[in-house]
């Protein structure tokens, strides 16, 4: 039976998609965006966390690991990817908690049971499910399992995407979702790479595919803050935008509510300390949209 790699299924979420929605977060991305939210999201593996400020440093994880792939020193602790077979004991046997994990392999049935547990707030809400991540067809084969399972329950389906994968494989998948929240983060091939470690020809390309197609698309720029938050760099998009028959884009500020995870990870974290962007922040860069004969709104 196939499995996919999911690291979060949240109940009752407002803000990724239509209505009250369960969003399911699989885990692995192509994409290294430097600002991430959810840097856990980027590796396909499961992947163990760690708490500093939880550890005694009693040493417990070290004497447990079956395959001795843990070690621990001031700095804190650190898994060997060489010889740890993702058992987990550290993580159960840590008696501070000061080690956690993220990532678990589900069927899809175990998927589809914990989202029909709301189905009726999704009729009345006019919700659904939401396909987060990460990025979902990083697992090509486990999403459309999932989703077809999911759609013999005539559930609305929504799917957060990066926009970067073969053709072949989003012309398959892309049509199977009744939205497609699908971000815009540059318009400028050689900025994009900077900040997410790959261009964006491929991305516009499926961008552009499906909103010819008549998918429902809705572009969403993260406005980050040295990235692509200037006017010159929102004139460029707009201008995108337009290339690809857009005529709305959602715009999302900035915010650290990921700092916290790259800790735990053990992970630097290029935004740290950087100002969140408030929607009054951007007043000036929507009205570009605007300009453009674009709707742009938060």
């Amino acid at each position: 039976m196939r499995k996919g790699t999911i690291f979060n299924i949240q109940k009752f979420s407002t803000n990724d998609g239509p209505g009250v929605r369960t969003t399911v977060f699989f885990k692995g991305c192509p994409l290294k965006c430097k600002w991430c939210a959810n840097p856990e999201s980027q590796s396909a593996a499961v992947q163990i966390l760690y708490d500093q400020n939880k550890c005694t440093q009693c040493h417990t994880c070290v004497h447990t690991c079956p395959q001795k792939a843990a070690s621990l020193s001031e700095k804190g602790f650190f898994r060997h990817p060489e010889t740890c077979n993702q058992c987990l004991q550290c993580v159960s046997n840590c008696p501070a908690e000061a080690l956690g994990y993220e990532g678990e392999y589900k069927t899809v049935q175990e998927i589809v049971d914990v989202c029909l547990q709301d189905k009726d707030f999704y009729e009345t809400s006019g919700g659904g499910v939401t396909i987060s991540g990460g990025e979902g067809m990083f697992q090509p084969m486990f999403l459309e399992e999932l989703v077809l399972a999911l759609k013999q329950h005539r559930i609305h389906l929504a799917i957060e995407t990066t926009g970067y994968a073969k053709p072949e494989i989003f012309k398959k998948l892309a049509p199977m979702f009744d939205l497609l929240l699908f971000d815009v983060k540059h318009y400028d091939s050689a900025r994009h790479y900077n900040g997410t470690h790959v261009h964006n020809e491929l991305i516009t390309e499926n961008l552009k595919w499906a909103i010819f197609q008549g998918i429902q698309v809705l572009p969403r720029i993260p406005v980050i803050p040295g990235f692509n938050d200037s006017l010159e760099d929102a004139a460029g998009i707009a201008s995108l935008l337009k290339h690809v028959g857009s005529q709305q884009v959602q715009l999302l500020p900035f915010h650290q509510f990921g700092e916290n995870k790259y800790r735990k990870l053990c992970q630097e974290y290029a935004y740290e300390n950087v100002t969140a962007l408030h929607e009054a922040d951007l007043a000036d860069y929507r009205q570009v949209f605007l300009n453009h004969n674009i709707n742009a709104f938060f």
